[in-house]
């Protein structure tokens, strides 16, 4: 799952971001509208965490331009302010969803894997393969009787190629959807990555190498 933080107090941002990664998320982070609004248009996110009270684009302006364009990323608007008059202008500014600060970071968790599996394509909560199940929102994989013990980064992978049915999916699409904009594009981490997850889900196999075409189930 691919997050992007759009937050203007940089400690707040750095201590969202930090936590969500520790929750298995690809997270970036932007401090002002401007620059949050050029990485959700250019880049494909599950969901956007936007500030409200944002400088250089205000939070609303930045809601309002994401949703004209169509962005399959959903929207969690944040605020200081909690009134029924905030939260009806930023529902109607097209967020999905929007959560008063302070808050408490387990319900931002919650409501981030609730919003991601409403996303376009909609996930479902749980993903089915013959033996193999992969409960997106308990972050829980199984084949079998077997629990698998799978690092961040395989869950994502795995989860990603659940939810594609059958369809290949591209290194470069599972780089820019598991992995955040820090990493470098040539990076050989996807091959590590489903090199490891092949190991950790054990036979008979079940991802297939498409020449040309990436990984699928």
């Amino acid at each position: 799952m691919r997050v992007l933080v759009v937050e203007d107090d940089e400690e707040l941002a750095d201590t969202v971001a930090a936590g969500l990664r520790r929750a298995g998320m690809a997270v970036d982070v932007a401090l002002d509208g401007g620059s949050g609004l050029e990485r959700a248009l250019c880049n494909d996110y599950d969901v956007i965490v936007l500030d409200r009270d944002l400088p250089v684009r205000h939070g609303d302006d930045v809601c309002a331009e994401l949703t004209s364009a169509g962005t399959r990323g959903r929207i969690l608007m944040l605020t200081a302010a909690a009134t029924t008059e905030d939260l009806v202008d930023g529902l109607g500014l097209g967020a999905d969803d929007y959560l008063p600060k302070p808050f408490d970071f387990r319900a931002l968790v919650a409501r981030i894997g609730a919003l991601a599996r409403r996303a376009h394509p909609a996930v479902p909560p749980v993903l089915r393969h013959g033996d193999l199940l992969v409960d997106t929102a308990r972050r829980r994989a199984v084949r079998g009787t077997r629990a698998l013990e799978l690092a961040p980064k395989e869950f994502g992978v795995l989860e990603l190629l659940l939810a594609a049915s059958g369809r290949a999916v591209s290194a470069e699409e599972l780089l820019e959807r598991v992995w955040d904009e820090a990493t470098d594009p040539f990076t050989n981490a996807v091959k590590i990555t489903v090199s490891r997850l092949r190991a950790n889900l054990g036979d008979p196999p079940v991802i297939e190498t498409v020449t040309r075409g990436g990984y699928r189930i």
